[in-house]
């Protein structure tokens, strides 16, 4: 069948062009919201997948704020803090500009409690993506192309992986200021400069001159209460920065800047127990845990080698010889 004459290609195609007319329409001269359906393909049975973009309209010219979440699709806090953000009415009453909030990006993965898209990509090492490539290239593109040329900015919501705690933190591009005002007007309790890696949406976002800062909080496959709190309150901050919202920032807390990081490794095998939880800072010498020997032959201590920050900690009870255990990050 033609594709000019395919029903489900048609609505897709409709749907695309009501979100950009949602946004840029210069008539648009009331607030309002509207929840606009992309489509980025099917499951096996033939069950249609799509992501849902909630939009959200001053009605009034400015800036366009992009708040997403599950692009991975077992880190299920951002999808949550999204999800109560929206049922907060956070983003009713903006002063100028839109603001889109993606809660779920990463569908296939979300069904499935996993990171990846069932074909094994990582849809956040996928991008720009290709149309007609892997699922996880596909849905990178969908969003390449239909999202992010509307966008001026955006704040991209992710947790610890696997067994791994990360402690609230926003990340930036070090050499892109827009985005360290971005992370500054955040202010989580850690605010890291990380390098961008190939293949991200940060990257992507970074090549189309677009400011994208990364927020981390929490485990995967796990709700975390505090997290979610500097989330949101992280959100507010950065749309009353960017004149979307008006009121007074709130300071979660004095931001520490990371400048550098590393991960302390598991010298052996066996039951790990930690005494050091993240959000703590550290001396050389200190004791952060043990690993125990499951016969109770011997026990090796895992103790500090340099001071710093732990930015996440593994709440793995097993790890095998060179496991992540601690993140440390560095002021200086």
């Amino acid at each position: 069948m033609p594709e000019a004459n395919n029903p489900t290609e048609s609505t897709n195609q409709k749907n695309e062009q009501n979100l950009a007319m949602k946004i840029h329409n210069t008539e648009i001269s009331e607030p309002g919201y509207t929840k606009v359906k992309i489509r980025v393909g099917n499951l096996p049975s033939g069950n249609e997948i799509n992501i849902f973009a909630h939009v959200f309209h001053s009605g009034k010219p400015g800036k366009t704020g992009l708040i997403l979440a599950g692009i991975h699709g077992d880190e299920i806090n951002g999808v949550e803090m999204l999800r109560r953000s929206i049922d907060m009415k956070l983003y009713e009453g903006l002063i100028s500009g839109t603001v889109i909030v993606i809660p779920l990006l990463n569908i296939f993965g979300f069904i499935n409690f996993s990171r990846e898209v069932p074909d094994g990509k990582d849809i956040n090492r996928s991008f720009p993506g290709n149309s007609n490539g892997s699922l996880a290239a596909r849905v990178a593109r969908k969003f390449t192309k239909t999202i992010l040329p509307l966008v001026d900015f955006g704040i991209d919501f992710h947790t610890g992986g696997e067994s791994r705690f990360n402690y609230p933190q926003v990340r930036f591009s070090p050499n892109d200021d827009r985005a360290k005002l971005l992370a500054e007007a955040f202010n989580a309790p850690f605010t890291i400069a990380k390098t961008k890696l190939p293949r991200t949406l940060r990257k992507t976002a970074f090549d189309l001159g677009k400011p994208v800062i990364v927020f981390e909080g929490g485990e995967s496959k796990r709700l975390d209460g505090f997290a979610m709190e500097i989330g949101i309150k992280g959100i507010r901050n950065v749309l009353i920065h960017e004149k979307i919202l008006d009121g007074t920032p709130e300071q979660v807390s004095k931001s520490v800047n990371i400048l550098r990081s590393d991960w302390l490794r598991a010298p052996e095998a066996g039951l790990f127990v930690w005494s050091k939880r993240s959000g703590v800072f550290i001396q050389k010498g200190d004791l952060l845990g043990e690993i125990n020997d499951v016969y109770g032959a011997k026990s090796t201590l895992v103790k500090a080698t340099s001071e710093g920050y732990i930015i996440a900690h593994n709440n793995a009870p097993v790890v095998n010889a060179g496991d992540a255990l601690f993140h440390i990050g560095y002021e200086i």
